[in-house]
């Protein structure tokens, strides 16, 4: 494993000197502050130790901590969450290749419904380096089974990064025996139209054994696609639109990536469904006569395809379609009050934005772009049914 020490997960054995270091943190101590003012610090620290008796891994820690955390938060902040894996088995692990609507939630809720679900596993994470931004989050969420993605590297760094994640991918699937959840491309996708990103797949082969398709077969994987009723960061992502548009060199913060971790935990989301495509192992091998490049394009454009397939569209999807295409083309997929509510919610999304001249018809536009693109990409894999 010491090949790995620097991006892998907590081990066994490693747990307890993990939550030391969180309880001598001075910023998680302000964190937790802010969530349980009313309890003096020797009081919240003892109840966590008391808490953490045995947790011995991180699938303990998913369980005992994350688990009724992420079924608060569905109580609280959403209308439940649902999951349809009917393509694949619960005996079974697999690398889970999917859209990525949430920073933090994603993959959260996966590993709940996977444990609601019977399999043997929960995931480990793949998570960019940039959202670390203090320790404490580092070892929380190595802690929670996710694995560091390096980002923002020299070329040269950058393969040598690649080509190391990619052999622990491999070593977790094959040898450990995990699911893993990695997105479809770096950062989410802000218009909501999902499409994989090549050098995902190029990177997942790295690490394996024989030819690309040889390699990719080892990891077992599955297209997942998440749907969100609503996207409590609708407006942030719009935001980011118009800074960017009217400054071109305009980068996020990092206090830009806590705010979007904090809005996507508690701000509002609706209905959650999860949705698991066709196993790549099924037809992967159809493709070995094709060269190596257009392997990996022909395995992102099927992936796509079964992510888009996969989608839970929701009235709001319909509306947006509609008015920002001027049309009534989907009218009899919602109702008045369906469109009224819809209306409402993006007005009041709207309201918070924080940009000192905010251009609202601009703003206005992304936003229904955002929910109009799941439609059309539905719709394009399946135009029998519009």
């Amino acid at each position: 494993m010491t090949e790995f020490d620097s991006i892998r997960p907590y081990e066994k054995g490693e747990m307890h000197t993990a939550l030391r270091q969180l309880l001598h943190d001075r910023h998680f101590n302000i964190m937790m502050r802010s969530l349980v003012p009313w309890l003096p610090r020797i009081v919240r620290n003892t109840i966590i130790r008391v808490a953490f008796i045995g947790v011995r891994t991180p699938q303990d820690f998913q369980i005992r901590f994350m688990k009724p955390i992420v079924r608060y938060i569905l109580r609280k902040y959403a209308d439940g969450a649902t999951f349809d894996h009917a393509t694949i088995s619960n005996r079974g692990n697999y690398t889970f290749i999917s859209n990525h609507r949430d920073i933090v939630l994603d993959s959260a809720i996966l590993d709940l419904q996977l444990h609601l679900s019977h399999f043997p596993a929960t995931c480990e994470i793949a998570i960019g380096d940039n959202l670390l931004i203090y320790p404490w989050i580092k070892t929380l969420v190595r802690m929670n089974k996710a694995f560091i993605v390096r980002r923002s590297l020299k070329a040269k760094e950058m393969h040598e990064s690649s080509q190391l994640m990619s052999r622990y991918i491999h070593y977790a699937i094959t040898t450990k025996k995990e699911n893993l959840w990695i997105a479809q491309r770096e950062g989410r996708a802000k218009d909501s139209s999902d499409n994989t990103q090549d050098s995902v797949l190029k990177m997942l082969a790295m690490g394996g054994t024989g030819t690309p398709v040889q390699s990719l077969r080892e990891l077992n994987i599955v297209p997942l696609t998440i749907s969100y009723q609503y996207d409590p960061c609708d407006y942030l992502k719009a935001q980011e639109y118009q800074q960017k548009r009217d400054n071109p060199a305009w980068k996020k913060s990092k206090q830009d990536d806590l705010d979007n971790m904090r809005t996507g935990i508690f701000g509002q989301k609706g209905h959650i469904h999860y949705h698991t495509g066709r196993p790549v192992n099924e037809w992967i091998d159809q493709l070995s006569h094709l060269p190596r490049t257009e392997i990996f394009k022909e395995i992102a454009r099927r992936l796509d395809r079964e992510i888009h397939a996969g989608y839970r569209l929701y009235p709001g999807n319909y509306v947006a379609y509609d008015e920002l295409n001027g049309t009534h083309k989907y009218a009899d997929r919602y109702t008045t009050m369906d469109k009224a509510t819809f209306d409402a919610y993006v007005a009041n999304q709207l309201s918070k934005v924080t940009l000192q001249h905010p251009d609202l018809p601009f703003l206005r536009q992304r936003i229904l772009t955002m929910y109009a693109n799941p439609v059309v990409n539905l719709y394009n894999v399946h135009p029998d049914d519009k």
